[in-house]
């Protein structure tokens, strides 16, 4: 089957050639091509008991690569697990309306910023007041800008115990079901964005440029005001081990797997897809391998952009303190953290599978040598 890097090495000169990319979209596409080939160099691994070797090259780890986020991805969850607290935890998802697409495309780090910000302080605020839970809770939100189509698509998962801390430090059970109705959590999370949107300062050209003048802003702003925007909450995880789970299905993803890429030939690309709006039927969408190309690229994130971001009781700041006093208040048994392992014993712990075992002689294991050569 074909993966995005064939289609890098075989139509991606001509993309380069014929549209203007960004510092961050070429290294995103250089790092593709060239991941766990030659020209990153690599090394021989030989078996300690027979002798076999074997080369292996180096990835990229560029963070938009589709073959490097398996071992970042476990990585992370691991760290997370020393964080669950043995409550529940609830799924919210917070999306822009669609005619603010080109904007957030134009605009990206202002924009994902913004819908971070605006979809944090939504659920804080909320959560604050007693008629909802009067509680300080823990956020943890991942940015995705994409659909299942490849378009742009920017939206964040943010995952929320099912409690929080009171003022006096006492813990505070939410109700069973999400306890902040979704049509106050969209209205506010509307007026919130729209408020930061309307301070910030904005790059529009092309299409767009006619947002400068700011009488259209403004009747841009307020037709958005006007929509009402998409904010939705999936049923509770049955435990903190579902949440790891499901933490790891959208925390690292990029924005199509090689697993999806099921065609490439004269120049199309042809992959599947699921169409919510059609009963979440699976389908095969073909596209030129330029369109694709160019899908793709929108979803390279800026240089250094953080996409998963804590908050409340899990942020930076308050969670040597107050995240243990949660687990204290939820009676939360301690979690080995396994983060600190090599890719070896990370999944060797997560799978019971050893990696490094010699398929040649099925005793030895495979020690790291020298630089492999070219």
């Amino acid at each position: 089957m074909p993966e995005l890097q064939d289609i890098f090495n075989l139509h991606g000169e001509e993309y380069r050639r014929s549209h203007p990319l960004s510092p961050q979209q070429q290294k995103a596409m250089r790092d593709i091509q060239r991941c766990r080939t030659a020209a990153l160099g690599g090394h021989m691994d030989t078996c300690d008991e027979c002798g076999f070797t074997r080369q292996s090259y180096n990835s990229c780890r560029n963070r938009h690569c589709p073959k490097c986020q398996t071992v970042s991805k476990e990585r992370w969850i691991a760290a997370q697990k020393a964080d669950l607290l043995d409550v529940g935890y609830f799924h919210v998802v917070f999306t822009i309306p669609d005619t603010l697409n080109p904007v957030a495309l134009q605009n990206q780090r202002v924009v994902y910023n913004i819908l971070f910000k605006a979809a944090a302080e939504t659920l804080s605020e909320l959560a604050a007041d007693k008629k909802y839970l009067g509680a300080q809770l823990g956020v943890t939100s991942v940015l995705h800008t994409w659909g299942q189509n490849l378009a742009i698509h920017p939206h964040v998962h943010c995952i929320v115990p099912g409690g929080g801390l009171d003022s006096l430090g006492r813990w505070v059970d939410s109700r069973k079901k999400f306890f902040i109705p979704v049509k106050v959590l969209s209205r506010k999370f509307r007026g919130k964005f729209l408020y930061y949107l309307k301070q910030a300062k904005l790059a529009f050209y092309g299409q767009e440029a006619y947002l400068e003048d700011p009488v259209m802003f403004s009747n841009f702003l307020s037709a958005l005001y006007q929509k009402e925007w998409i904010v939705y909450c999936k049923p509770p995880f049955r435990n903190a081990g579902c949440v790891v789970e499901y933490l790891g299905r959208y925390t690292h993803r990029t924005a199509i797997s090689n697993s999806r890429i099921i065609k490439l030939e004269n120049g199309m690309v042809s992959f599947r897809w699921r169409d919510y709006r059609d009963g979440n039927k699976q389908k095969i969408m073909t596209v030129t391998a330029a369109e694709f190309i160019r899908r793709f690229l929108t979803h390279v994130l800026p240089s250094g952009y953080t996409k998963i971001r804590h908050y409340g009781f899990l942020s930076s700041r308050g969670k040597s303190t107050k995240l243990e006093l949660c687990k204290r208040l939820t009676h939360t048994a301690i979690v080995t953290d396994l983060a600190g392992l090599s890719a070896p014993e990370l999944f060797k712990a997560l799978t019971g599978v050893d990696f490094t075992l010699c398929p040649c002689c099925g005793k030895g294991h495979f020690v790291r040598g020298a630089p492999a050569t070219t």
